[in-house]
């Protein structure tokens, strides 16, 4: 499913970067928010077929993110994944409560990224 677009929403440079930098040797189209203003303000004209997105964001959190781009008709198709440092008892089924089609802990695993990555692009095709 290479050359298919995804966004990356996470606040910390480092994660970021090393995911878009692995995404795309992949192959993919990768945009990038380090918060919920700006990926809002990118999904204005940027149409991914999934979105990793970090849970705890500074303002508004991911979940909230999550809710709004599944509640918007023209972003609702996409993929969304749960990614979070904190995994705590409880945490994906808020995830996938609020509309995730999935869930991933940090650190994430660089060397199966694009696999897993993947893999949820298959589950919706």
């Amino acid at each position: 499913m290479a050359g298919e677009a995804i966004l990356i929403v996470d606040d910390n440079p480092v994660n970021l970067k090393l995911t878009r930098l692995v995404l795309r040797v992949a192959g993919y189209e990768v945009e990038t928010a380090v918060d919920a203003e700006k990926a809002l303000l990118l999904l204005e004209n940027f149409r991914p077929r999934l979105i990793l997105m970090d849970i705890q964001l500074p303002g508004m959190d991911g979940l909230q993110l999550t809710r709004l781009v599944k509640a918007n008709p023209a972003t609702a198709q996409a993929v969304v994944v749960a990614v979070t440092a904190y995994a705590m008892k409880g945490d994906e089924e808020r995830a996938l409560e609020a509309g995730c089609d999935g869930y991933v802990t940090k650190p994430i695993d660089t060397r199966a990224l694009a696999d897993t990555v993947a893999a949820y692009l298959a589950r919706r095709s």
